[in-house]
């Protein structure tokens, strides 16, 4: 890992973008909890909305605690500059917006989060630009697709929630070749395992919500890439459309990002652990997870990833109803949509976050019925792995004539 000026990754999680504040010497970033900010001559607040001098105006167009949070991002993603969100589609509706224009063409990996599918489909086909789902696991899929007007490819890696993986740097090397901007939604993996932007990704995409807080008590997005693109986003559709993240927010994110790379290694040790019960348990026909040997994709996930994360789907026996009465009968895990919190939270994709996905094209992507997605939290893994086999016990009863 190369060596900053604060040091390796784990270091920086704590450090970067953080410095004593001026006035007071408090270690920890302040909030900075104001709609607007104070101009000490009318030339001065003129000169600031002019551009001609740095400064603070109006927290919509920025703030000192949510710039804190930006540099942070910017530098564990290895980026030139990052943009605050209030929330993950905040990000990528304000992001995909300032990059394509009427008469465009998106392609997007598929699977994807449902409300992704649902913008890119519906809202931004209001607007003239056309999408089209794509099988990012296959480069010579993704390329086969690609038409004149395509000027933007948006995948995650891994996807929600079948955990395909996409090779990123093939991806870029592709895209590049036809001047297409790849976006790659990085929320499963934290910038602490994987860094598109090292593969040849140009803007990388978080839920916010996710790892980057980690405790499941805020909502929020980020995108970093070129200093360039960032500054364009500011200019346009963040300003425009108003998607800002309030000041409490960013230093939530700010905390929890200081424990990233404590918390993504339990994840990850966790589920590796958790994937492997479910592996060998007669009621679970496949498990879906990137750390698995079995994994189809397991050589790729070791080559760009720097560990394997938190989450996993899997299929369970009997379909729907089996998934059903497991859901039913969790007593650890929490039955809820989101990811990445400290608690284990257990879904059912079809009928939650993937339901606004029509039916054909959730078979398309692999969303069958009987597919559960679990996001594995920091408790004790044993009692974790208890807990899934006593609710399977349940769920295997249930599936009997």
């Amino acid at each position: 890992m190369e060596v900053t000026r604060h040091g390796r990754l784990s270091t920086r999680c704590v450090h970067a973008g953080q410095r004593p504040d001026p006035a007071t010497g408090s270690i920890a970033t302040p909030i900075y909890q104001t709609s607007t900010f104070a101009f000490s001559s009318a030339e001065q607040g003129a000169a600031r909305f002019a551009g001609e001098e740095p400064g603070y105006i109006y927290t919509r167009l920025g703030n000192p605690t949510v710039a804190a949070l930006e540099e942070k991002l910017a530098d564990l993603e290895g980026a030139e500059d990052a943009v605050a969100f209030g929330s993950g589609m905040a990000a990528i509706a304000s992001t995909v917006t300032a990059l394509v224009s009427a008469g465009d063409h998106v392609l997007f990996g598929s699977p994807i989060y449902g409300c992704t599918f649902d913008f890119l489909m519906e809202v931004m086909r209001r607007f003239g630009v056309e999408a089209t789902p794509v099988d990012t696991s296959r480069t010579e899929t993704v390329a086969a697709a690609i038409r004149p007007n395509t000027r933007l490819l948006l995948f995650e890696t891994p996807a929600n929630p079948t955990m395909r993986l996409a090779d990123i740097r093939a991806l870029a090397d592709l895209a590049h070749g036809h001047g297409i901007t790849v976006v790659v939604d990085n929320t499963f993996m934290s910038p602490f395992l994987q860094r598109p932007l090292e593969h040849g990704a140009d803007i990388v995409i978080h839920s916010a919500t996710k790892y980057i807080g980690g405790h499941g008590d805020v909502v929020a997005g980020l995108a970093a890439g070129p200093a360039q693109v960032m500054a364009e986003i500011r200019r346009t559709t963040l300003k425009n459309f108003g998607g800002i993240i309030s000041p409490f927010d960013a230093w939530l994110l700010l905390r929890g990002l200081k424990t990233l790379h404590i918390r993504m290694q339990r994840h990850s040790e966790n589920a590796l652990r958790v994937a492997r019960f479910l592996e060998q348990h007669p009621m679970v026909m496949r498990v879906y997870y990137p750390g698995l040997e079995s994994a189809p994709h397991h050589e790729l996930a070791r080559r760009q990833m720097d560990g394997f994360g938190g989450i996993m789907s899997f299929e369970v026996m009997g379909g729907i109803a089996a998934g059903r009465a497991l859901l039913n009968a969790v007593r650890l895990c929490t039955v809820a949509v989101s990811l990445g919190d400290t608690d284990t939270l257990i879904q059912h994709p079809a009928s939650m976050t993937h339901a606004v996905v029509p039916p054909e094209a959730r078979a398309l992507a692999g969303i069958t019925d009987g597919l559960i997605r679990l996001s594995v939290g920091l408790e004790d893994p044993e009692d974790i792995i208890a807990d899934l086999d006593q609710a399977l016990a349940v769920a295997g009863r249930a599936s009997q004539p």
